[in-house]
């Protein structure tokens, strides 16, 4: 395949799409770990919930037709029996003129149609005077009220959270089978770059691109297989690739990746017989974005600027783990609103900027500081990326504007 180059985002989008695999691969886990995952089979109910009948109230338990009549002034008068608290059962039938004692949750014995609330009689212990009466099958829960036996409660492909985990454990389920977790290496570049809690030496500064790109996959779904640090030689980030490969479903990098003599990205891929598929895109910040496969896994190789790594990480990262793990709560979301604040800079070319979405107000606001693509700091506290067409003249307050959730 022959690359392309100088692609727009859309492109890209659909070429990456292309190149990425939907994971149908399963496992089953513990029903506490199944929070943010995706069902993997239809779960069918094996019996019903409850599976009797059952009171929704504190009170007595009774047939309708000995309080038909029953006022305050003439109230009616049943034997109680027993107490049936929650959690007990009982097979012996009521029969005319006699009530039980029950508590919410508890079963209704055989014989009783009905339950009186507690605040509607005497509170009798062994006697009970009824003050008002019920109706047939009034303040009755019946048998399988929640589900019944065979019925399907959560579809094939449902995204798990604690409702459905409340579901789960109603059914019985102690494990769920759900669909694994994409499996990802990220590699950053950079000679430059040392790891946080090391000594700070001139010259260096710490990687932050690794971190951002790691826990922003993390946050995605994504099991991380390998995260490392690589020299800037060709032959050591060949090597990273090429062991990685066979453990993971997608790998990320960053830096490397335009025209400089550290750019080693282009030789590594070469020297692993990679496909090129796409290298640059008509967008800021991220343009030197470059895409290949390696043994059918999709090598998506960012940029060394940290805010372009947190952009490529959205529109093109994102859509790659979304369609590995079929979990359309993933997908981009775009709003619509003004500016609050301006940009002053003309747009040649499409290009994201940070910012936050006001959405009480339908505004855009802007972070103090730059908006360098080398500068991270100013990120912190936005919530979208707007994005600006190529050709747009500088943005003022109350001008219309479209963003990217993040």
């Amino acid at each position: 395949m022959e690359q392309m180059t100088q692609i727009t985002l859309e492109q890209a989008e659909d070429l990456v799409l292309a190149h990425t695999k939907v994971i149908t691969d399963t496992e089953e886990i513990p029903l506490l770990q199944t929070s943010g995952r995706l069902l993997a089979e239809d779960m069918a109910a094996a019996f019903d919930n409850p599976s009797f009948d059952r009171s929704p109230i504190d009170g007595y338990a009774c047939k309708a037709a000995d309080v038909a009549d029953a006022s305050r002034e003439d109230p009616a008068r049943l034997k109680v029996t027993r107490e049936i608290d929650a959690g007990q059962y009982s097979t012996e039938e009521i029969q005319k003129g006699q009530a039980v004692r029950i508590m919410t949750g508890a079963a209704i014995p055989p014989g009783c149609d009905c339950c009186i609330r507690q605040e509607d009689t005497d509170y009798g212990e062994e006697e009970v005077c009824i003050y008002r009466p019920e109706k047939a099958w009034g303040n009755y829960c019946f048998r399988g009220e929640d589900f019944k036996t065979g019925d399907v409660l959560l579809k094939k492909g449902t995204l798990l959270n604690f409702v459905e985990a409340g579901v789960l454990a109603g059914m019985g389920r102690t494990t769920v089978p759900v669909y694994r977790l994409p499996r990802a290496a990220v590699f950053t570049t950079g000679d430059e770059v040392i790891l946080p809690g090391e000594p700070l030496p001139p010259g260096k500064i710490y990687n932050s691109n690794q971190t951002l790109l790691a826990a922003r996959l993390l946050s995605l779904g994504v099991q991380l297989a390998y995260v490392s640090s690589i020299p800037d030689e060709p032959p050591a980030m060949a090597q990273a690739l090429r062991e990685a490969a066979p453990n993971v479903d997608v790998i990320f990098t960053t830096g490397a990746v335009s025209v400089g003599k550290k750019d080693i990205m282009h030789e590594a891929l070469s020297l692993i017989q990679a496909e090129r598929v796409f290298w640059r895109v008509l967008v800021k910040p991220g343009m030197p974005t470059l895409f290949s496969t390696y043994q059918g896994i999709p090598i998506l190789s960012l940029s060394g600027n940290p805010f372009g790594v947190a952009v490529m990480a959205e529109l093109l990262a994102r859509p790659i783990i979304q369609k590995m793990k079929q979990d359309d709560s993933l997908k981009l979301v775009r709003v619509q609103g003004t500016m609050h604040d301006s940009f002053e800079k003309p747009s040649k070319g499409r290009r994201f900027v940070r910012a936050y979405w006001d959405q009480a107000q339908g505004v855009f606001c802007l972070p103090s500081g730059l908006h360098s693509n080398g500068i991270l700091s100013s990120m912190a506290g936005c919530n979208c990326l707007i994005d600006i067409k190529a050709g747009s003249p500088a943005l003022q307050p109350g001008d219309a504007a479209e963003a990217i959730l993040l």
